[in-house]
Order: structure tokens, then sequence, then C-alpha cells
């Protein structure tokens, strides 16, 4: 039989969760008062433990605003304030880019030390952090949004992001999505999106054509947001203006309907989850390819006045939402679904309310279908993959067999340099072929948690946390070793700049994440099977270097510099040495780390032949006195 799957995960967690809470209503208060009241364009609030911030999208619908839809890097805007995102790109990848006239907007709040401040206190006392935003205010939000997932990325129990828009516009290109997946991100994203409203369907066409009607369209809509309880629901434009927009909009989301799975540079693409909402209910979804289907498929059953009018009904949307989530569905005017997984598509359709137009429902059914069919669902990829962690194990074993014949080895050099020194040998070649499938195996888990392939919680799963730090820990020495050996070092720079690979990094981040469950931190009474500090042999290549550069340097105020960096690696160092933190193969006579501890003596001992240029060097002081 085949195996039953669920399309959503994130998405579908993120659908219960705004169901069952008032949270959806509560933000868009927020989001009314801050269009209608807020002189400053922000309102924040704290409720318990959680702070609010709501952005308004009025200030850019007054007409004073150009709304050009060009693309710029908002990291070389605002001294790489956003270069996490370009971070570990592949090299063909075009940057993260985002709309420009929107990142204008979101600096006018964002430079305010005002909001800074306010922003900054916030944060500080909330566990949680939810932001939000009506159409523009939208993409304030979700930028201020990636900022604080940004800073916050290294912290320590960080508060919790959550970013909620509310017919917010698309902000940036496909490496921004791609970004967003790459940090695991997409879960504080959703998007709630009426059925027909235009505004978040805008950037699928070239708006440089249509700026005559849509300015005219944009000052109605900021009269009617302003004024929510004036009585005026609908934007009395002309229908004629209205259809050639929707003609317009239309005919560009269905080119990008059609073209949802290819690449496409300088385009605008979705992010995080969708929340499309509709007279009948509402249905989330996560997968970008479905997002611009749907996009795409309900706005083609709008009309030339509910596309524009879509956009001011988020109220009603927020209101019936708990109500839909409460409703029981039946399937009494239609056949029963086969299995559990059609029943879920039928009921998305429903709640999409595009059962009643064949065409479109079929389109969208399978458009649903085809999410499925991409590949097997996160939690089945994370049983499959924990066969093949077990099935990788013998290339690890190999490795720590050959690690425990160095450490006894007669040369005393130590695995770090015996595969360093013996690149020719037949036992390093087979060592560096078990190296390689490793890295194999752990390349090819990091790109599926890119692509989403992954439960959204597989970096706190302890049975994959600790192999990858104890596969980190025994391995990333042979990584180091390699990158040296094959001399990159003197074309790249050394590996702790410009070698080491992205899977160690993200392999740190998990465990400096991962829960402690209580562990008792004693004191070790023996050396540690491997160094702690999967970079240690990094740090030594570099302090050799710069023993290296001491020797040949004349400048004095360099020689300072660098006889510092010498001092604060021996303290570095020994502090490992003490706590017992590092492998048996550190100490090992002939190891690099041996061979520098010599080289310095030797160094010290010639400082003392020479007038006391740095007397508290020379007298094995870790750091010396510049006089």
């Amino acid at each position: 039989m085949e195996a039953e799957a669920s399309i959503f995960e994130t998405s579908e967690m993120m659908a219960n969760f705004l169901g069952s809470t008032q949270l959806l209503r509560e933000t868009w208060k927020l989001c009314s008062i801050a269009n209608t009241t807020a002189p400053e364009r922000f309102v924040m609030d704290h409720v318990r433990s959680t702070g609010f911030i709501a952005f308004s999208g009025i200030r850019s619908l007054d007409g004073s605003e150009s709304y050009p839809d060009d693309l710029v890097s908002p990291a070389s805007v605002h001294d790489g304030l956003f270069s996490t995102l370009d971070r570990h790109a592949g090299g063909e990848e075009e940057p993260v880019m985002v709309h420009a006239g929107l990142l204008k907007l979101f600096f006018s709040v964002f430079d305010d030390p005002n909001f800074q401040t306010r922003m900054q206190a916030l944060v500080e006392k909330s566990r949680s952090v939810i932001l939000t935003g009506h159409s523009t205010g939208g993409t304030t939000a979700s930028l201020m949004a990636l900022i604080l997932l940004s800073v916050l990325e290294n912290v320590p129990s960080p508060p919790q992001v959550l970013c909620i828009t509310f017919g917010s516009p698309l902000l940036g290109n496909e490496s921004l999505s791609k970004a967003i997946l790459r940090h695991r991100w997409s879960g504080s994203f959703c998007h709630v999106v009426m059925k027909h409203d235009i505004v978040p369907r805008l950037l699928f066409a070239p708006l440089a054509f249509l700026n005559t009607q849509l300015l005219c369209l944009l000052q109605l809509w900021r009269l009617a947001i302003a004024s929510p309880h004036s009585g005026q629901s609908a934007v009395p434009a002309s229908n004629p203006q209205k259809a050639q927009l929707l003609c317009f909009v239309l005919g560009h989301a269905e080119a990008r309907a059609n073209a949802a799975e290819q690449t496409q540079n300088g385009l605008f693409w979705p992010f995080g989850n969708y929340l499309f909402c509709s007279e009948e209910g509402a249905v989330c979804v996560d997968s970008v390819v479905a997002v611009i289907n749907l996009l795409h498929l309900m706005l083609a059953t709008a009309t030339a006045t509910s596309c524009i009018n879509d956009h001011l009904k988020y109220g009603e949307c927020t209101a019936d939402v708990s109500l839909q989530f409460m409703r029981k569905k039946d399937f009494m005017q239609g056949n029963l679904p086969k299995s559990s997984y059609e029943a879920g598509i039928a009921l998305a359709l429903e709640s999409s309310s595009l059962l009643g137009q064949e065409s479109i429902a079929r389109l969208a059914r399978d458009c649903l279908r085809m999410v499925r069919q991409m590949g097997l669902t996160p939690n089945l990829s994370s049983a499959k993959l924990a066969i093949d962690l077990a099935k990788i194990t013998p290339n690890r074993a190999q490795i720590e067999w050959y690690k425990a014949r160095c450490d006894q080895s007669d040369d005393q050099m130590g695995y770090y340099d015996s595969f360093k020194r013996n690149q020719a040998s037949k036992r390093e070649a087979h060592v560096n072929i078990c190296r390689i499938k490793l890295a194999v195996f752990w390349d090819r888990i990091i790109a599926m948690i890119d692509n989403n392939e992954l439960p959204y919680d597989f970096n706190k799963r302890g049975k994959f946390v600790n192999a990858a730090h104890f596969y980190q820990l025994l391995v990333e020495p042979l990584d180091i070793a390699n990158y040296y050996r094959s001399g990159k070092h003197q074309k790249e720079g050394h590996y702790l700049q410009n070698g080491r690979e992205r899977r160690h990094e993200i392999f740190d981040k998990w465990w400096r994440e991962r829960e402690d469950n209580g562990e008792q931190h004693t004191k070790r009474s023996k050396f540690a099977s491997l160094t702690q500090d999967s970079l240690f042999w990094a740090r030594v290549e570099e302090a050799r270097e710069t023993l290296k550069m001491v020797r040949s340097e004349s400048y004095s105020m360099k020689l300072v510099e660098l006889h510092e960096s010498i001092g604060e690696f021996e303290c570095y160092a020994q502090k490992l040495i003490e706590s017992k933190e590092v492998s048996v193969d550190v100490l090992a006579k002939n190891s690099s780390y041996n061979l520098w501890v010599e080289e310095l003596e030797d160094l010290k001992a010639e400082l003392q032949q020479l007038p006391p240029q740095f007397p508290g060097f020379s007298h094995g002081e870790a750091i010396p006195r510049s006089g």
C-alpha cells in the first residue's frame, strides 16, 4: 500500500495554531490601529510575555511615494544589515534582492532612533515577538522579522519571532525565498491573502506600464483604509480601470504559474506560509510552486470589483477564520474520498471556494497533488535518512580505526599529521575515500533542509544532532589536513577564513542549540577521545604561520600584533590541555602542535639574545609587553 502523506507540515501546524487562537484577530486590530491612528507609522504593545509590532501600510499609498518595481540588494544598501541572507548561497545563484521602493519604505521606519530604542526594549522583555502589517506594512514587517531572525540566530534562548502579514505584496526574488528556506525561517512567516486581493499578485506584473491607473487606485485604497468606519467598504474606481488592471496582472500571474518550477532571475517569489482565505474557510500552504499556482487560480475567479475590494476585507476574514476552523465539513454533496490524502485535497479545495468552478478546481487539485509527487513527506524522508545513517556508519568506523592506529604508531605524529603528510599511501587514500563519502552524506542532508524536505525540527532531533557532532569532531581535522596538504591555503587563505565547509558551521549551530537535558559537565579525569574543538588544528596552522611571520617582520607595531596573536593561541591551547579537552594525538611528540611548541621555545631563546624589545615575551609570558 502506498504510504499516505500530508502535503503540508509546517503549514498545517501554522493553520491549526492560527485557527484555534485569536491571534489573527488581535494582530489585525493592531494593523487597523497602525493604519488609522499611528503618527509614527508603527504601533507597539506588550501582552504578558509577548511583544507586538504593527506597521502602517498607509504612508506608501498617499501618492507621494514612487512605486518602482526594480530589485536591489538589501545587504549593499545598509552596511551589510542583511548580509546573513547571502551567506552560503551557491556560486551561480543570483544575490538576494528585494523591491527597491519597499526597502526604502522599511528604512524610513527602521532608521528612526525612537523606533530602534522602543523595539530593543520590547524585544528584551519578550519571550515572543509578533510583527504584523497590512498591505505594504506587511513587507516592512517581513524585513524587520528578517533582521530580528538574523540578529537572534546566535543568541542563547532567543525570543520566538513570528511575522503575520495581511494582503502584503511580494517582496524579493527567488534567492530570498531560498535563503529563508536555508535558514529554516519559513515557519516564522504567515502571509494572509484574501481570495481575490490583487495586491499580493501585483508584482507578478511589470507595474511601470500601469503607473497612472495604479496610483489612482492606491489613493482610493488609502482613503478606505484610513477611514474603516466611514461606511466606505468599496473602492469607487471605474470598472474599465479595474478590469484593465485585473486583466494585465492575471495574464502575468498565469505566465508565472506555468513556469513556477523554473528558476527565473529578476522576478518576485513568495516565501514562508500562505493562508488563503475565502468565504468558505482557509487553506494554508508552504510550497512555493503551490503558492504561485493558487495565487493565479484564485485570481482567475475574480471580478474587476472583487480584486480591488478584497484588499479591504481582512477584518471580515480574521473574524471568520476561527469559526470556519471549528465548523465540521462533510462530503454529502459528493463521493466519499478514497483516502485521507484525497480528503485533505477536497477539504483544501472547498476552503478555497474553488470547487464550484470545475476547470479551475481541476487545476488546483492537480497543483496540490503535484506537491506530494515532488518527493517523500518530511517525516518519511527523515526515517529513510536514519537508515542511510546506519549504512554510512562503517565509513566513520574506518576513520575511528585509523585514528586509533595512528595514536599507537611509532612515528608519534597523531592522525591529523599522518593524514596530512602521508598523502600517497594506500591507507590514507582509503581514509580519504571514507571522508568524502561521509561529506556527501551530510551535504545531502543540508541540501534536503535547504529544500524544505525534512521536518521543521530536524535540527533538534538528538539522533542526528549527536551524529553530526561526532562526525564533525572526528572528520573536520581531516578536512583541515586535506586543505593544507593540497596547498589551498596558499591560494585562498587560511581554513578558518576561507576553507571551512558550510556543513560544519551548521553543525556548530545545531550543537549550540541542543537541549541540555540537565547534563552534568564534570571535570575530565583523562584526555578526551576526540579534541572538543574541531577547529583546533586550523588554529595550530595559523599559529605556525604567525611564528614564521615574526621571524621575517621588522615593523615594530606589526610585531606587537603578531606576538599578541601567539600569546592568545598559547593561552587557548594550554586551557584546552589542562581541562583535558584534547585527544592524546595533540600531545604526540611529532604532532604539529608539539612542533609549534618547540618552534616557540626556539624563538624565545633567540629573543633573549637580542635587545629587550619584547622583554615579557622572552621571559615566558603569554602576551608580551609593548613598552
